[in-house]
């Protein structure tokens, strides 16, 4: 990740909250044959830690245990602007298209855990993390004990111990107000609702 000051953002807060919120992460591994990626709904530990499990036959719990540096990639919204949008282009023409983005990098040490009980207790916090916003929430308890046993068999948890995170909420912060404005009103009327609104909310935050 380019570490471009105007939206580089480092507060362990924000970055943990915007994890939080886009929890499918990219997993990346450098194997001897290259990298790889792999993509996995992820939950934070109160230690810090990130936590997923994989099925049995994905091969990246055996070749990525005790690597030092993985790397895991949280995306948030992202979206084209057009040069049109701004209001300083009917003033200068000074402005060319760009691309606004949110992400979040976590670095650290992967470690495989094939414990029941720590399983789990893993998909327990997935389930009412993710089953919350249901009418009635689904329960691993619904489920035959004899299913739910024989699918913590087929699964291996993974947990990476974050040793760095690093951010860039690309929103428009070098831009003038009327611009930034400009912006997101484009991008919302062109259907880009969830970047616009986040480029406005960092407006108004500042």
């Amino acid at each position: 990740m380019y570490p471009s000051r105007p939206f580089q953002e480092d507060r362990p807060d924000v970055l943990n909250a915007f994890i939080d919120a886009h929890p499918l992460g990219v997993l990346i591994v450098q194997n001897p044959q290259g990298p790889e990626a792999y993509h996995l709904p992820f939950i934070r530990a109160a230690s810090g830690a990130l936590q997923a499990h994989v099925s049995r036959s994905n091969p990246v719990w055996r070749s990525a245990c005790g690597h030092e540096n993985v790397l895991a990639i949280f995306h948030g919204p992202d979206g084209y602007i057009s040069p049109n949008w701004y209001p300083g282009k009917q003033q200068h023409h000074r402005q060319v298209p760009t691309w606004n983005y949110q992400a979040v990098h976590a670095r650290g040490k992967l470690s495989v855990k094939e414990d029941e009980a720590w399983l789990r207790e893993l998909l327990t916090r997935l389930t009412q993390k993710h089953e919350a916003t249901q009418q009635q929430p689904w329960q691993i308890s619904d489920a035959p004990q004899e299913y739910i046993g024989a699918m913590l068999k087929a699964i291996v948890g993974i947990e990476i111990e974050v040793s760095e995170l690093t951010g860039i909420m690309k929103l428009g912060q070098n831009k003038s107000a009327a611009d930034l404005n400009g912006a997101a009103e484009g991008l919302i009327a062109s259907g880009e609702l969830a970047i616009g609104e986040a480029m406005l909310a960092a407006k108004r935050s500042e």
